[in-house]
């Protein structure tokens, strides 16, 4: 019998959050109300109430989701900016972005939580950076700056391609994107040398 709720649950959780997504494609999270969010998957208030306190906890309760799957992903492979092994980490990413599609689209769109992003960035900052700093210590703030330009690219890399409907699969955008940040090391390092 358990399983059956739990299935149950996630089933309605996940109605919510598809719903919560499409309404934060029209508008702010602040200007989202419950009834609004219930009316647009079809449940009642009182089953809204049972899993989250208010729009607030339940998109903070979803950040906290991702986040935690974005963290597991980071924290499975190796990060070394010198090499070109960091592939099969964006290709993770990607998959979690295209699993998430409905969620990341909205948070990372005209209504979405910046906060939840710069959060993400900071994981991936603390990783990353470390490295490079270690290995370059004489330039770090170049450093800082060429990561910078490699986050902010992959992040608009990501918005275009959700916003394209995810035309290209999540192996093809892990790869272009792995391509795109080798080739912005290696000419950092050829420069930095």
């Amino acid at each position: 019998m358990p399983e059956k709720v739990d299935r149950r649950i996630r089933k309605t959780k996940s109605q919510l959050r598809a719903g919560l997504a499409r309404l934060m494609q029209k508008k702010s999270i602040n200007e989202i109300t419950v009834k609004e969010l219930v009316e647009e998957v079809d449940i009642n208030r009182s089953t809204f109430y049972l899993h989250y306190t208010d729009i607030y906890q339940m998109l903070d309760s979803i950040e906290q989701e991702l986040t935690e799957e974005f963290t597991a992903a980071i924290a499975s492979f190796p990060i070394n900016p010198l090499q070109e092994d960091s592939f099969p980490l964006i290709a993770q990413l990607f998959t979690i972005i295209e699993e998430n599609q409905d969620i990341c689209r909205a948070l990372l769109g005209t209504n979405g939580d910046m906060a939840f992003v710069t959060r993400i960035e900071e994981i991936i900052a603390e990783r990353v950076l470390k490295q490079l700093a270690s290995v370059f210590q004489k330039n770090i703030r170049d450093i800082a700056y060429a990561y910078a330009f490699c986050l902010n690219g992959c992040v608009g890399l990501i918005k275009t391609w959700l916003v394209d409907n995810l035309n290209d699969t999540p192996q093809h955008m892990a790869e272009l994107t792995n391509i795109l940040v080798v080739n912005t090391v290696h000419n950092f390092i050829s420069q930095n040398s």
